[in-house]
């Protein structure tokens, strides 16, 4: 079992108390770790505060180095790292050291923009105003930045956190999910050896409502947090102060038309998309639309995906849909499963349930109303509609309070640019599902789904301000 203390401003301190942490698969205990309340939360925003000079002003090569030799430390510890994860989120093992390594992707692509500090130009000569003028606008640290961080990527999430954090000279405190506390801690201590300052992190596992306080406090920049969509717009409500980035999931679509592949070549990639990791992540594919004329085989050839994927210990390596993270959610979704097919839904696949694991979960025919198609569900379950055109399909794609990303299967580049100019998303996958993502691309959503974008470059800006400087000739 892991034991690790808190991280408070470059020291290891124990907490006010502990947090148990126990797999989702089988209850047992595998780690534990201090959790702080008010009293440590309140040092870790001192702390934030008095290092900000500081880490404004380390050069833009020192803060990259940091950032390489942190990315050199995640690399050697890849497997400890997605051992904590798997054990703590239920996520599968091989899923797990795939978000190891778009960890190691992050800070690379960190340690690229802070070598590469942004520095525009403009002459405004062009204007009587500015005559004989030119200006220069460079990008300086917002200060401290909040972060807060969910269970379902606990160590990828974090590092989009704190590695533009670092990329932009912003301290940070960093409250994990309280499932799942390790791997951001572990990240803090590969940090700490890269030689980060030692007030320029504080990671502290604590309750939401302790944590929720520094939301208001001026000491903070930036509010960034990634997780559930009321607990996100509330904060907003709390900061309207400052500076906030929300990330707040979504029910992603995907659109398949008739020049979009080869029918069980597609299902078998929507079905990883939607089942795997039991389908908690919020761009996990959740509504499938089928262009009419291949509905048929597309159906078929999904009920064969989704019954193919395994189920059960995220311990074994041919496992793709582990256990939701408690049996709560466990609950939930029987009972949204429930409420869908009452309504009308047809039960094409899955749906049993063991512990925290329910099998992957097809439905069609299921009313638009119900939570397993408006809302986010969360869990390995999607559902299936047919379209009559790309009209239509853009429509129902766009019909849903959420805005993350949507995928598209077609070659036909007409298609692509009209499905580009008229979803509300904050980014269409072509030829492939909406749960793609590169980690140095820009990354958000629309609408209920939230607002800023993150991404190395993309949370640099979000960190930093523009300070402008005209010089005269």
């Amino acid at each position: 079992m892991r034991e690790l203390k808190l991280f408070l401003a470059g020291d290891w301190r124990d907490g006010d108390d502990q947090i148990e942490v126990c797999s989702p698969f089988d209850g047992r205990p595998v780690a534990r770790v201090g959790r702080g309340r008010a009293r440590i939360l309140e040092k870790a925003a001192e702390a934030a505060e008095r290092s900000a000079a500081l880490m404004a002003a380390l050069p833009a090569r020192e803060r990259a180095a940091i950032l390489e030799r942190a990315a050199a430390g995640i690399k050697e510890q890849r497997d400890e790292l997605a051992t904590a994860i798997s054990e703590e989120a239920g996520k599968p093992i091989t899923l797990a050291l795939i978000e190891t390594d778009r960890c190691l992707d992050a800070f690379t692509e960190a340690a690229h923009v802070a070598r590469h500090p942004e520095l525009a130009c403009r002459d405004l000569d062009g204007y009587g105003s500015g005559a004989g003028r030119v200006a220069l606008i460079r990008r300086v640290p917002i200060g401290p930045v909040l972060a807060i961080t969910p269970f379902n990527f606990p160590l990828n999430l974090v590092a989009h956190k704190l590695a533009p954090a670092v990329a932009a000279g912003c301290p940070v405190v960093l409250k994990p999910a309280s499932q799942t506390p390790s791997p951001a801690l572990l990240l803090a201590g590969i940090l700490d050896r890269a030689g980060l300052p030692a007030g320029g992190l504080s990671v502290v596992p604590s309750r939401g409502a302790d944590a929720e306080v520094l939301a208001t406090d001026e000491r903070f920049g930036l509010l960034s947090f990634t997780g559930s969509m009321d607990v996100g717009w509330r904060l907003k409500q709390l900061a309207w102060k400052k500076r906030v980035g929300l990330e707040l999931g979504g029910n992603a679509a995907v659109v398949v038309e008739p020049d979009g592949g080869e029918p069980s070549e597609l299902a078998r990639r929507i079905a990883s998309a939607a089942y795997g990791y039991a389908g908690q992540s919020c761009i996990a594919v959740q509504r499938i639309l089928v262009h009419e004329t291949i509905y048929p085989a597309m159906r078929e050839a999904l009920v064969e995906a989704t019954r193919a994927i395994r189920s059960g210990d995220p311990a074994d390596p041919a496992t793709v849909c582990g256990p939701l993270i408690d049996t709560a959610n466990a609950d939930r979704i029987e009972q949204w499963l429930a409420s869908a097919t009452e309504s009308g839904g047809r039960l094409l696949a899955g749906g049993e349930r063991q512990g925290s694991v329910i099998t992957p979960c097809l439905l069609e025919e299921v009313p638009h109303d119900q939570p397993v198609s408006c809302d986010e569900v969360f869990g390995p379950v999607a559902t299936l509609d047919a379209y009559e055109d790309l009209a239509q399909a853009l429509h129902m794609v766009n019909d849903s309070r959420y805005g993350l990303q949507a995928g598209l299967f077609t070659s036909d580049i007409t298609k692509i640019r009209r499905a580009w100019s008229e979803l509300e998303v904050g980014g269409l996958i072509q030829g492939d599902v909406p749960s793609w993502r590169s980690d140095p691309m820009p990354y958000g959503g629309v609408k209920a789904s939230g607002i800023g974008r993150e991404g190395p470059l993309y949370a640099f800006r979000e960190m930093t301000e523009e300070r402008l400087l005209v010089l005269s000739s």
